[in-house]
């Protein structure tokens, strides 16, 4: 019997990673070969999509790069990622989302912004497996954010790979340039708080952080990058097990952890 495609959450990162070497570019360029096969298409969630309704990509050939942020280096404005769409599944993602009681906006024309093409530059370079982007929605709470992954399980039979992208710890303020030396105990403790709640599938304490934990805003001050987690455990709702496969920070408390659910 074959394996299910897990979800994955994946902390994005700096738009640098692009770029960059180091333990986290390596981690994610071994990525694919942990999966149990090569993925057929992929439903990424990204942090640098918002949108008050759920809209799903339903791009006919291939995908234009948005370089959503300023004041980098010239290189990182060269790099493409024209991946293929898929209307025949984005299609199929709108009725799975209605048949759940969940409005959705087919959008024809987005491309993919850096919370998407950086981080799937590096697990899958030659840019040739469909890819269907779906925002998120940091109007909504947590219960709504995991109903819509929720809604999309059974794609991971037929090998979609389901991923979140954001970053459970992303605050601006506190982040250390250059690069900080460790990472902050405050931030560290929040994401050991995180990997407790997924071990016990308490995605109800995890969609009300912000608001409950005492360091919830202080990680999350704006929950565009924390929310990504939710879709992600929501994809596995039929399995419920989780578990951290890397563990790192930049510039002090940017989380880049990830997690796999399966």
């Amino acid at each position: 019997m074959n394996q299910v495609m897990p979800s994955l959450f994946l902390g994005h990162g700096s738009p640098m990673i692009a770029v960059e070497t180091g333990p986290y570019v390596q981690f994610l360029q071994s990525l694919a070969s942990q999966l149990p096969r090569r993925p057929r298409a992929i439903v990424l969630f990204s942090a640098h999509w918002e949108a008050v309704t759920q809209q799903v990509s339903r791009v006919e050939s291939h995908y234009d790069t948005i370089y959503d942020f300023g004041g980098f280096p010239d290189e990182l404005y060269r790099l493409t990622y024209p991946a293929p769409g898929d209307v025949t599944l984005a299609d199929e993602i709108s009725e799975l989302l209605r048949e759940a009681g969940l409005s959705s906006i087919p959008n024809p024309t987005r491309g993919l912004d850096h919370g998407a093409w950086v981080p799937l530059r590096h697990v899958f370079p030659d840019a040739d497996i469909p890819v269907i982007a779906m925002s998120v929605n940091s109007r909504a709470t947590g219960e709504v954010h995991y109903q819509i992954g929720k809604a999309l399980a059974s794609l991971r039979a037929r090998d979609v790979l389901i991923i979140g992208s954001g970053g459970t710890v992303h605050n601006f303020r506190t982040m250390k340039f250059p690069e900080g030396e460790g990472a902050d105990d405050w931030a560290v403790e929040f994401d050991e708080w995180v990997m407790r709640q997924i071990k016990d599938w308490n995605y109800e304490a995890l969609g009300n952080a912000r608001s409950t934990h005492p360091l919830g805003m202080h990680a999350a001050p704006t929950p565009e990058h924390y929310i990504p987690l939710l879709y992600a455990m929501g994809a596995a709702d039929d399995t419920r097990q989780g578990k951290r496969i890397y563990h790192g920070y930049s510039h002090s408390n940017l989380s880049l952890n990830c997690w796999q659910f399966s």
